[in-house]
């Protein structure tokens, strides 16, 4: 997947209050209930009032796809996010331990990985989070320079 039209989040941490409607939407879409452990977009709080959304960055070089022993990850070549094939995924975890920001996880209760597909091209966890008005993340296409470049103008 080329660079140019890779899809990706970026995060505004001083901006996130915590209120993790981006973990509820996630899982209602993903899941069909109300389950944050299975939500491909986790918030932490190392410390009170320091709060810390965790998602997959879709890596360039997909290091958690290139693991995976039976073909269960694939990247979707219109957005670049990783893709869970269910019924292939044997959940041995090796894309967990190969994953450099520790993201894909496999939550009790299910027997898959789970991975953030950006839902398609058009993130839940986004549009919530401007909807309430925090704007902690934002959906942007191309690659991180040239978008590093246009976000501060």
């Amino acid at each position: 997947m080329k660079e140019e039209g890779r899809l990706w989040i970026l995060v505004d941490y001083y901006r996130c209050s915590g209120c993790r409607l981006c973990e509820i939407i996630c899982s209602l879409k993903n899941e069909g209930r109300i389950w944050p452990e299975a939500s491909r977009i986790r918030i932490f709080e190392e410390v009170p009032g320091a709060t810390i959304p965790h998602l997959c960055v879709q890596c360039s070089d997909y290091p958690c796809v290139n693991s995976c022993p039976v073909g269960a990850l694939t990247v979707d070549d219109r957005t670049g996010a990783v893709i869970v094939d269910e019924e292939k995924c044997v959940g041995c975890g090796k894309c967990v331990e190969a994953c450099p920001g520790n993201v894909p996880r496999i939550p009790r209760g299910k027997r898959s990985v789970v991975i953030c597909d950006l839902c398609g091209g058009d993130p839940e966890c986004v549009k919530i989070c401007s909807e309430a008005g925090y704007g902690a993340l934002k959906l942007y296409r191309g690659g991180l320079q040239t978008d590093l470049q246009n976000i501060h103008t």
